[in-house]
């Protein structure tokens, strides 16, 4: 069923096909919807419902009069307040998708000095520039990010300091009484 606005007088809930049910339940669904995107889509099909003009629904859901009659179609073919949730999607794909938890731990296990590297211990620009050495090009802060998510973190170095030497005399150059 499409829905076309013009330029007339607003219509009834009852001739956008929308009836005291519809209302009750979009009212329910208004208070305990938590994403915003939702929320707005909800108030307008429910100030529809409440005999609300679209261009009036459309300026107090912050939606455009089109938007208010895509999301009004999508709910009456459904009758349910959940058609008007987003689709889940899958998201921006992974950068370096060769970096493996695996992988990571097997580099950072290993020492830099091996690897000819003149540091004790790894640090982040490091592991990127040894990475990417390897033919894998991550950032500093995708690498944090993949680091906590392998489980692996980063701890200050630990100081420890010497003893006193035993004969500090010799080491200072002076010489012996025998």
């Amino acid at each position: 069923m499409r829905i076309f606005w013009t330029m007339r007088p607003a219509r009834s809930p009852a001739e956008l096909g929308l009836t005291a049910e519809d209302r009750r339940k979009l009212e329910h669904a208004l208070r305990s919807v938590r994403d915003a995107r939702h929320f707005r889509r909800l108030l307008a099909v429910r100030l529809l419902a409440e005999g609300k003009g679209p261009g009036e629904a459309a300026h107090l859901a912050a939606l455009s009069r089109p938007a208010v009659y895509f999301w009004l179609e999508r709910y009456l073919a459904q009758r349910d307040p959940e058609a008007l949730r987003d689709a889940p999607r899958q998201g921006r794909p992974r950068n370096a998708p060769r970096l493996t938890a695996e992988r990571l731990r097997e580099v950072v296990r290993g020492s830099p000095e091996k690897q000819s590297w003149a540091s004790h211990g790894w640090t982040v620009p490091l592991l990127c520039t040894h990475l990417k050495r390897q033919g894998i090009e991550v950032s500093p802060r995708t690498l944090r990010r993949r680091l906590h998510e392998a489980g692996l973190a980063w701890k200050r170095p630990r100081y420890v300091y010497a003893t006193a030497a035993p004969h500090p005399g010799q080491k200072k150059g002076a010489l012996s009484a025998v």
